[in-house]
């Protein structure tokens, strides 16, 4: 017997109403269903293996299912978003729409998209995001200066907000808001986007996924030390000095994302980013 995870944003569904639903539905067809404490899930998810589930189904939004691909990153095990969020451009599947996804499922008629990640590495620290590893600055309202080399090279020196490493599923994300190309996400590729440069060239530049990148904090005004911030996926930060580096390159793992719909890549795009 297939199982397959069920984990909750309990912000979007409160009363577990959906999650219940979702649930019968997969027993239904012959599923073991296992339900995830969304208090505990950090910890609960990195312990499974690629055995343990058939598919994690997220009921929530685009968010939490970021979060999860992050903490299940080493499994490969399928994720399927049920939308109880706001754009829904990674979660799928309409509350309208459950009934028939499950159906879909059951009947083996969907496919498996394989998202980059990137792995960012500094110290001896090193975490994985499905969007998008943001370095920027930390307290006052300032630039900083850091310098970028690719693949031990030296590329440019920025005096910025931040910059913006983004994977192809995080084009459409922060790096869209700073001005950014948008990149097919099944494609294997990095994107390279400052945040309000102080310059005149504030380009994206658009690597080959096999490149690694560093980024190098610089000394603030008159040989201060400067702090800036690093996220991963916009949560799990920790703070660089002047000096600090990190490193950031194509990670091994991939998300799969179980793709019901055949819609295209543009007609979402299309519909979801209208007015937004």
């Amino acid at each position: 017997m297939s199982r397959v995870l069920i984990v909750t944003n309990i912000t979007k569904d409160p009363d577990c109403i959906t999650t219940y639903k979702v649930r019968d539905a997969f027993r239904s067809h012959g599923y073991e269903v296992e339900l995830c404490d969304n208090e505990l899930r950090k910890d609960v998810l990195k312990q499974y293996t690629a055995d343990d589930f058939a598919f994690v189904i997220i009921i929530g939004g685009d968010g939490t299912l970021i979060e999860v691909a992050r903490y299940i990153n080493a499994t490969s095990i399928p994720i399927l978003g049920v939308n109880m969020g706001t754009l829904g451009y990674l979660t799928e599947v309409e509350l309208c729409d459950v009934d028939s996804a499950i159906k879909q499922i059951a009947d083996g008629d969907y496919e498996i998209e394989n998202r980059m990640m990137l792995e960012g590495i500094t110290g001896e620290k090193k975490e994985v995001a499905l969007n998008d590893i943001v370095v920027s600055r930390r307290g006052g309202l300032r630039v900083i200066h850091f310098d970028i080399f690719v693949n031990g090279e030296f590329l440019n020196s920025y005096q910025a907000d931040g910059i913006i490493i983004s994977t192809p599923t995080g084009s459409t994300a922060y790096n869209l808001s700073a001005g950014g190309p948008i990149v097919e996400p099944t494609a294997s590729l990095i994107v390279m986007t400052p945040i309000c440069s102080h310059a005149l060239n504030t380009s994206s530049i658009v690597l080959s996924s096999e490149d690694e990148i560093i980024v190098r904090i610089g000394e603030g005004r008159n040989q201060t030390t400067e702090e800036a911030c690093v996220a991963y996926d916009g949560t799990d930060t920790h703070t660089l000095l002047t000096g600090d580096e990190i490193r950031i390159k194509k990670a091994k793992a991939k998300t799969k994302i179980v793709k019901l719909s055949k819609i295209s890549f543009l007609e979402t795009l299309r519909k979801k980013m209208k007015g937004n």
